[in-house]
């Protein structure tokens, strides 16, 4: 694993954690320099998905357990915030569930922070990644039909398609299938504690609107239970919670 910085070294420290299967630049390179007029920008890179290493990824939690080694040696234990976008924001979760660091603020973006047993976990690992991992090696999918399913729909969506997949990344021959099955497996069956509630952090939590609204009833109720909450507020595009010290907004 590596931890790429920007900024200056006595600015406020804001962490960056990649979504599932995504290379660290893909996912922040283009907000990166604007985050370092203000903070210390740490970009996490997991094990095996950085291209000057040859790693695997592990699990979740030795992986959490890398990162805190590395804010307590670099930053005393205490950062002003950490974002984890999709399995990002399973990262910040356990962060702050483990209370090994100490964050001001959390933020959630378009994180399910699903879990499932071993086995059922096992059955989703072995169906799903034979159909995306061809896409973070190669670029696109191997199943013809999928592919041009996706190039129909990237027609049909303007820029969202074509905004998410280069957000996902470019075809990258260097990570494995086990990195990404070992990372999909692992934070399914990872647990996150309920009503997690840690004085003086504050947690906020986004998701688009375009998710729909089924989606975002059963998400609402996962928060409910992780983090406590019970009420959301929705902005023109997003619709975003906050936990803090006991107050809902």
């Amino acid at each position: 694993m590596k931890i790429y910085t920007f900024g200056a070294e006595d600015a406020p420290v804001l962490l960056l954690l990649p979504g599932t299967c995504c290379h660290w630049k893909s996912n922040f390179g283009a907000v990166i320099p604007l985050l370092a007029d203000s903070f210390r920008v740490l970009c996490v890179s997991y094990d095996g998905f950085d291209e000057t290493e040859q790693t695997e990824f592990p699990t979740m939690l030795e992986e959490t357990k890398k990162i805190e080694a590395y804010l307590k040696n670099h930053c005393g234990g205490h950062i002003r915030a950490a974002y984890g976008c999709s399995l990002g924001g399973s990262f910040v979760g356990l962060l702050a569930a483990r209370q090994n660091i100490h964050m001001d603020y959390g933020i959630l973006g378009s994180s399910d922070l699903d879990q499932a047993s071993p086995l059922v976990a096992s059955l989703q690992t072995n169906l799903l990644l034979p159909l995306i991992y061809p896409v973070v090696r190669d670029g696109k999918f191997k199943a013809k039909f999928l592919q041009k399913q996706l190039e129909k729909h990237a027609k049909e969506s303007g820029d969202y398609v074509k905004a998410f997949l280069k957000m996902f990344g470019d075809a990258r021959p260097y990570v494995t299938m086990q990195s990404c099955k070992n990372q999909f497996y692992s934070d399914l069956i990872t647990p996150l504690p309920d009503k997690i509630h840690i004085p003086g952090t504050e947690i906020h939590i986004f998701y688009a609107l375009k998710m729909g609204k089924k989606y975002r009833a059963g998400i609402s109720s996962i928060l409910y239970i992780r983090f406590f909450m019970s009420r959301t507020c929705s902005t023109r595009s997003c619709w975003p919670a906050t936990r803090n010290s006991g107050r809902i907004w």
